[in-house]
């Protein structure tokens, strides 16, 4: 005979409900709301070229990165006016999805 856990709690919209929960549920990875300064690898693929440097100030549209994905080349363009902090990626380096490749620090 199996032997049922213990109930948990979700959240929906502040209302908790006593329910059970699967195993994928629990080792789901948590919400992190999405950090504009840090710009992540949408899909997996290879670096071809690297367009800034740490210290380089960037402007919304800006290119940062070819990354090779698909048999196609991909610009990674910078979202906010700042300055470049660190390059984490270079030419060759294979990255998956969500990968760090570049961080910002936005100018004020």
């Amino acid at each position: 005979m199996r032997k049922e856990k213990e109930p948990g709690y979700l959240n929906i919209d502040s209302t908790l409900y006593k329910t059970r929960l699967s195993p994928k549920y629990e080792n789901r990875k948590p919400y992190e709301p999405v950090n504009p300064n840090l710009v992540r690898s949408y899909i997996p693929g290879t670096i071809i070229e690297v367009l800034v440097q740490a210290g380089q100030k960037v402007n919304p549209g800006d290119d940062l990165l070819v990354l090779d994905a698909m048999k196609m080349k991909n610009l990674i363009k910078c979202r906010i006016k700042g300055k470049i902090k660190k390059v984490n990626v270079s030419p060759g380096d294979k990255v998956s999805k969500g990968e760090i490749l570049i961080e910002t620090d936005p100018e004020l």
